[in-house]
């Protein structure tokens, strides 16, 4: 059995936007609260606080006059905000994450529901304190026989509704595929593999630069909590929505059919956020999102019985030579085609590295053979 999230949009009536508005923002207080305390406890007494604490802090405040709105919403997305700040202070203490952010309004949000605080009944959700059904649009019908352990309902920072059930699912594997590939990350074409086959970059945040500009022109001219100014922020979020709406479906198609047809996948694990900081490439790099691109592949070859191969970073695929494997000193990026001066072979710098990341892989494994039977 897999956990999986189903994620719809979703039209809220009044009253049910109302309350979960007031969900949200009662959530984003507890949550800055719960921060600020913790991080007020360590700068002046070197003192610890954990979730056992700041869930006191809560249980306590609801019981003031100051707080008392808090009990008008469900307890329940409350005390999820502070498992989630506790879990942002493990990643951050143990390397994986920077120190946690107070949450902003105009962000949006996100709240999460566990199963004491809705209910699913004959294929409808019903959220604590809401009498009616949420109106989901039910582009995919949930598994036969599956009922959501969580539920997060997210409000964008465009304004857009969208809610995520997260079921317990069994997945079917794949048949069995002979195909292997190697797969080489760029940004003039977003993957070059190692059958010799290009993809094209789509670009999507270079295709929507104009009209981006033109909105945060038009919103840099607004006065601060003016109702224009408003208006203006909501057509900047819906424009950077359509970006990642754009960028986020072009890589579910291509990571599908990577995985759909071949058996085994090797690519290398590159260090995104160090590549980010030259600021020459960094715009194209991140409108690339080769590391959402990976991710994407990882859970999906676990889904459906692939196998992926992450070749070191160091691994010299691009300046090696496919046919002979000599190793050129210098090779700078603006060189697309090059050939070796030792064999003469000439070579697209791309299909190259996609090349020589396959034969890696089958060279790492066939090591590993090696050693396991004692013949190395």
């Amino acid at each position: 059995m897999t956990l999986k999230a189903f994620s719809y949009r979703f039209y809220p009536t009044a009253q049910q936007e109302s309350l979960l508005r007031r969900t949200l923002g009662c959530a984003r207080l507890v949550y800055n609260r719960a921060l600020a305390a913790r991080t007020e406890a360590w700068y002046k007494d070197q003192k610890r606080v954990g979730y056992a604490e700041t869930s006191s802090m809560l249980t306590e405040g609801q019981k003031t006059e100051e707080l008392d709105f808090l009990n008008e919403v469900s307890c329940v997305p409350l005390q999820q905000c502070l498992r989630h700040l506790q879990t942002a202070y493990t990643n951050f203490f143990d390397g994986r994450a920077k120190y946690p952010n107070f949450k902003k309004k105009h962000n949006g949000g996100s709240v999460e529901f566990t199963k004491s605080a809705f209910r699913f009944k004959d294929g409808q959700v019903y959220l604590a304190k809401c009498a009616e059904a949420l109106p989901i649009r039910w582009s995919r019908m949930l598994p036969i026989g599956c009922r959501p352990s969580t539920i997060t309902v997210k409000l964008s920072p465009s304004g857009r509704w969208s809610v995520s059930l997260l079921v317990d699912t069994q997945i079917e594997a794949l048949p069995p595929s002979g195909d292997r590939v190697g797969i080489d990350l760029g940004i003039t074409s977003l993957l070059a593999l190692s059958t010799r086959e290009k993809i094209a970059n789509p670009k999507g945040f270079k295709a929507k630069y104009h009209k981006l500009r033109r909105a945060q022109k038009s919103l840099s001219r607004k006065q601060k909590g003016s109702n224009n100014r408003h208006k203006a922020r909501l057509k900047v979020a819906k424009i950077h929505q359509e970006i990642a709406d754009a960028r986020l479906d072009n890589l579910h198609k291509l990571t599908t059919r990577l995985v759909r047809e071949n058996q085994t996948i090797a690519v290398e694990n590159l260090a995104v956020k160090n590549l980010v900081k030259n600021t020459k490439i960094a715009l194209a790099i991140s409108d690339a999102s080769w590391g959402e691109l990976v991710r994407q592949l990882e859970y999906k070859c676990d889904w459906y019985g692939r196998t992926l191969i992450l070749i070191d970073r160091w691994f010299p695929s691009s300046k090696r030579c496919f046919e002979c494997g000599h190793i050129v000193e210098n090779m700078p990026l603006n060189v697309r085609q090059w050939s070796c001066p030792n064999c003469g072979a000439h070579h697209d710098r791309d299909i190259n590295a996609a090349k020589n990341i396959l034969a890696a892989d089958a060279r790492r494994v066939s090591l590993w053979s090696d050693r396991k039977t004692g013949t190395e």
